[in-house]
């Protein structure tokens, strides 16, 4: 059974989470410990292969021709691990699934609610990610935090879907890891007083 940790945060991009992610999956590799590693993003496109490159960056082909996050190409040099389509996730796939699901009649009429359906879609998910690696430990780059873009609605679910993968799966344990920016104090102090300077100027 898959041990979990969910590294989340906003910082830079590619030198927050993703090297996060890397590092510390290179590290439990050198442990000999078998590593999956999984990015979950906030954007509502279902498809990463056809976003403009100039917005999101490179994208990166995983094994079994999926277009994904460039990130995923940093885990997969990292760690040594061939990476899946199942390794990334979108809110715009898991909104896709969820609608398929309703087509199909699989709610049988019922009404889709974040609370039970998307969360319970997102766990099977994060679940199907670290199944498909095989993975002792499964590392999930999640969304930022509460003060980031995105807002606090979608990080407290993506919490709440972490602690909760606990009961989800039997016997899974998980961590959580958020990476922080260490600003260079003096530089930081001298920009915000020519900054305090030339608005009063």
């Amino acid at each position: 059974m898959a041990k979990y940790v969910f590294v989340t945060g906003g910082v830079l991009s590619s030198v927050g989470k993703g090297v996060s992610v890397a590092s510390l999956g290179r590290i439990l590799n050198s442990r000999s410990y078998k590593v999956g590693a999984q990015k979950l993003d906030p954007y509502l496109n279902a498809e990463p292969g056809i976003m403009s490159p100039a917005q999101h960056g490179e994208l990166f082909v995983t094994k079994d021709g999926a277009a994904t996050d460039l990130d995923l190409g940093h885990y997969e040099r990292f760690i040594g691990a061939e990476l899946s389509r199942f390794s990334s996730v979108t809110a715009g796939q898991v909104y896709r699934i969820l609608l398929e699901n309703e087509r199909r009649g699989d709610y049988l009429g019922g009404t889709i609610q974040v609370v039970p359906q998307l969360t319970d879609e997102i766990k099977r998910l994060i679940r199907r990610g670290a199944d498909a690696n095989e993975a002792d430990i499964a590392i999930v780059d999640t969304i930022t935090t509460s003060t980031g873009w995105i807002g606090p609605n979608l990080y407290i679910m993506l919490q709440d879907n972490a602690a909760n993968i606990t009961t989800a799966v039997t016997g899974a344990t998980f961590h959580m890891m958020d990476p922080v920016y260490i600003c260079n104090l003096v530089n930081e102090k001298a920009m915000l007083s020519n900054w305090t300077a030339s608005t009063h100027a």
